[in-house]
C-alpha cells in the first residue's frame, strides 16, 4: 500500500540511494561547524562526510540543531493535500528533541486535516539503528501493511533493535563531558576503546572498555553472535565515523563467523558523529531485547 508516506530525519544515516529506493522522505538535521550552519543531507551535498571528520579531527567546534515543527509540517503538508497519510519515524527522544517537533507538527496538522491519519513513532534509535527500523517499515509497507499496522509493528519491535558501538577517541568524549577526565586519560594511554549500547530509553550508555581496537571490533561481532535472532538470514547494518576499514573488518567477521550475507555499511553522519567522535564503529540488528 502506498497511500501513506514515511517521513524521517537524517539522523537515520541511510545511504541516500537506499532511502530514495525505499521511497522515504528524509528531512536534513542541522549542524554548526566553526560558526557556519550546514544541513546534514544523506548524500553530504552541503558538506561531505570526509570533510566533516577532517574538521572534527582538527578540533573544529561543532554543535547540532534539531528540526523544527515547521520543517515537519512543510514536508508533510503536500502529501496530506494529495490525500495521503503520514508516518513520522524520528531520532531517539533520548538524544534529541526531534520527536517532540514531529509530535507538535502532527497535532497541528491533524487539526487542519482531520480526515487524514498521522502517526509519530519515537524510534528510540540513532544512526543506522534508526535506519534499519525505517528499512523494516518500508518492507512492511511494500508487503501491503497499512499505516496503523506498520506503526504498530515499529512500536512492538523497536526495543529489539540492538545498537552496539565502539568509540575510539576518549579524549573527544571527555570534551563532550561523557566520561570523566581520568577515564579519558587512561583510555588514551592504554589504547582503551569504550563499548556502548542504546538502552530501552534511547540513551547511549557505556557498558565497558576493551583494550585494543581489534579486540573492540571483535567484541561487536561477539555481541551479534550472542544477541541476534534469526541468523544468518537477518539483515545487519554497520555504520562508521570515517573508519571504513574497521567497518569492513566487522562486516567480514560477521559474514565469515556467522554466515550473514545481508550487510549494509554506511557513514555516521555529522548530526550523530559530533557526539560519537571520529573513529566510531557501530553494528545494528534485531535481537530478543536490547
Amino acid at each position: 500500500m502506498d497511500d501513506y508516506v514515511i517521513i524521517t530525519d537524517s539522523g537515520c544515516d541511510l545511504p541516500a540511494e537506499l532511502a530514495q529506493a525505499l521511497g522515504i522522505v528524509v528531512l536534513p538535521l542541522n549542524f554548526r561547524l566553526n560558526g557556519k550552519t550546514y544541513k546534514n543531507y544523506l548524500d553530504g551535498r552541503n558538506l561531505s562526510f570526509n570533510e566533516f571528520y577532517l574538521h572534527i579531527r582538527g578540533g573544529t567546534s561543532c554543535t547540532t540543531n534539531p528540526i523544527s515543527p515547521v520543517d515537519f509540517s512543510a514536508a508533510a503538508e503536500p502529501y496530506l493535500q494529495n490525500g495521503q497519510d503520514i508516518l513520522f519515524v524520528c531520532l531517539s527522544s533520548g538524544l534529541s528533541t526531534t520527536w517532540n517537533a514531529a509530535a507538535s507538527a502532527a497535532k497541528d496538522l491533524a487539526a487542519h486535516y482531520p480526515q487524514r491519519t498521522i502517526r509519530v513513532v519515537d524510534s528510540l534509535s540513532a544512526s543506522l539503528g534508526e535506519g534499519l527500523l525505517i528499512y523494516y517499515a518500508a518492507q512492511q509497507r511494500k508487503a501491503g501493511a497499512s499505516l496503523a499496522e506498520t506503526a504498530d509493528w515499529l512500536e512492538q519491535n523497536k526495543l529489539r533493535l540492538c545498537h552496539w558501538c565502539v568509540l575510539d577517541d576518549l579524549q573527544y568524549l571527555q570534551h563532550r563531558r561523557q566520561v570523566n577526565p581520568f577515564s579519558a586519560f587512561f583510555g588514551t594511554l592504554a589504547e582503551t576503546k569504550l563499548l556502548t549500547r542504546m538502552d530501552s530509553n534511547g540513551h547511549l550508555v557505556c557498558t565497558g572498555k576493551v583494550r585494543g581496537r581489534r579486540s573492540a571490533l571483535d567484541t561487536l561481532v561477539n555481541r551479534v553472535e550472542q544477541s541476534a535472532t534469526g541468523l544468518p538470514a537477518q539483515t545487519i547494518f554497520i555504520s562508521h565515523a570515517d573508519s571504513a576499514r574497521s567497518a569492513a573488518y566487522v562486516s567480514r567477521q560477521i559474514q565469515q563467523r556467522l554466515g550473514v550475507r545481508k550487510i549494509l555499511t554506511g557513514f555516521i553522519g555529522p548530526s550523530i558523529g559530533v557526539h560519537t567522535g571520529p573513529g566510531a564503529v557501530a553494528v545494528f540488528f534485531l535481537g530478543h531485547e536490547r
